[in-house]
């Protein structure tokens, strides 16, 4: 027997080892990527998801001592004592929280929705408390503009997590659950 034909098998064999070895690192490498992955969406998800959260909780609490002062109709109204004052900005302290972990978990568009949102529930705050600012608005008109700001915000979350479809929008009361005109006759 000649030194190739002792040589080819080895060489067969050695190739075969090396080619074996390279899957499983790259099999090995995108199961570990992908482990990654999903350990990242599920913090990023409890992020997106406890920011609007805590975003909403605020807008409502300002709508609320809103209709206390007469900007607004619709939730029940709550003076601003200072045991008010106080809880507000409680959840503010956890929202600003929220905010930090939604910026390190969170991608671009996200988070820059999210900052557009806290400039909205700012505003929300601003006209709640009747503090004075350059530009004046109207509480429906800022409270408009927070909805359009939170809808955002839910669309780059969803994105930024690959959720498919749409959040619906504009979906009307039905008829029968519309409150009646002060101007229609009583039933």
């Amino acid at each position: 027997m000649n030194l190739t034909d002792r040589i080819l098998p080895l060489a067969g064999v050695a190739l075969g080892a090396l080619m074996s070895f390279l899957v499983s690192s790259v099999n090995e490498r995108t199961r570990w990527r992908r482990q990654q992955a999903v350990r990242w969406d599920e913090h990023r998800l409890k992020a997106y998801a406890e920011y609007a959260h805590a975003v909403k909780e605020l807008a409502a609490r300002y709508q609320m001592i809103a209709a206390a002062r007469g900007l607004t109709t619709g939730p029940i109204p709550l003076e601003p004592t200072p045991e008010v004052l106080a809880e507000v900005g409680e959840l503010e302290s956890r929202r600003s929280a929220l905010s930090e972990t939604l910026a390190l978990l969170g991608d671009t568009e996200a988070n820059t929705a999210s900052k557009t949102l806290d400039h909205c529930v700012w505003r929300l705050e601003s006209l709640a408390r009747a503090v004075a600012t350059e530009v004046e608005q109207d509480w429906d008109e800022a409270y408009q503009d927070f909805r359009l700001a939170r809808s955002r915000y839910v669309e780059h979350a969803r994105a930024g997590l690959g959720v498919p479809g749409a959040v619906a929008r504009n979906v009307a009361w039905p008829q029968a659950w519309r409150p009646a005109s002060r101007s229609s006759p009583t039933r």
